[in-house]
């Protein structure tokens, strides 16, 4: 009876010390493990790509790339302590997350600066050095409509809105932030005929077909250089500046310290790499060339020399 009982207990031992050492391992790779959740279109996805590859290469450290979600629910999960690394822009920071306005910013500070200091302060994150280039909201229509009705700024827009159908991507007509459609149309007295939400697939076969007249671009995207739409003058300065750089979590760099000393190098070395221009180019072999966002990053660090292989 003894001897079972002794067996039992060398059993549960054994047991236990094999959960202590799985746990242990589980947790090491954790700690060694920069989450990001994968951004929904071309642009988040290259850097985010190429955030991994600099990381993987220069560190012992690894980049979990995990399946897109969007960015107002990936900041929400980054305060909460669940993403390490999003890459944005400084007027999403500030417009979006922080539901803040330009009119918050104090005389003498950049948006960059002040966004970065709220969200220090106040969701425990910042940004990063800016990755050289501005992706901005733009305006866009096709030259035969901005030849039509003598198109060449956005105010140009009010006096003929009613005859026009705008579209634009979902993320457009959310209430998160004041950069959408709703403060857009108030601040330059557009009243459109029909407003139509769109798959950001769909956009520019919708403009192209005729099924709607204006729309929202970016100054970087792929596929408004496909289409060539002419883009309108912004001469009220309604959109604030987007520069692009990555946001961090503020304790990311002490938690990764034995494994990626050099993290925060590592990560600004991507930054000032990049022109609006060379931002267009990437875009476009990954939306309108179809290489994958791993392809176009890849070569680009190669090239950049920010890689060894």
């Amino acid at each position: 009876m003894k001897g079972k009982i002794m067996k039992k207990l060398m059993s549960f031992i054994i047991l236990v010390a094999l959960a202590l050492t799985v746990a242990g391992c589980s947790t090491n790779k954790d700690e060694a493990s920069i989450i990001i959740y994968d951004g929904t279109f071309s642009e988040m996805r290259i850097v985010h790509q190429m955030v991994k590859m600099v990381v993987e290469d220069h560190t012992d450290a690894t980049v979990d790339i995990r399946d897109e979600m969007d960015e107002v629910n990936t900041f929400k999960e980054m305060v909460a302590g669940n993403v390490d690394i999003l890459n944005t822009y400084d007027g999403t920071l500030l417009t979006t997350f922080l539901k803040l306005d330009t009119a918050d910013i104090p005389a003498g500070m950049t948006l960059y600066d002040y966004a970065n200091q709220v969200a220090s302060a106040e969701k425990g994150v910042h940004m990063l050095d800016k990755l050289g280039y501005e992706n901005t909201y733009a305006v866009g229509v096709l030259p035969a409509t901005a030849e039509k009705y003598n198109l060449k700024t956005i105010s140009d827009l009010a006096a003929v809105s009613d005859q026009l159908v705008f579209g634009a991507e979902h993320g457009f007509y959310t209430e998160e932030g004041s950069m959408k459609y709703g403060p857009f149309t108030k601040f330059y007295g557009l009243n459109f005929k029909e407003n139509k939400p769109l798959d950001l697939a769909l956009k520019y076969t919708a403009i192209e077909n005729g099924n709607i007249d204006v729309t929202i671009v970016y100054t970087t995207d792929g596929l408004n250089k496909q289409a060539g739409l002419v883009v309108l003058e912004d001469d009220r300065s309604f959109f604030p500046e987007y520069y692009d750089a990555l946001l961090v979590r503020n304790d990311l760099f002490d938690r990764f310290s034995d494994v990626a000393p050099n993290l925060e190098e590592v990560l600004n070395s991507l930054g000032g790499q990049f022109t609006e221009e060379t931002m267009t180019d990437l875009t476009y072999e990954v939306d309108v060339n179809g290489r994958t966002p791993e392809e176009v990053a890849h070569e680009f660090l190669l090239n950049k020399g920010l890689i060894s292989k």
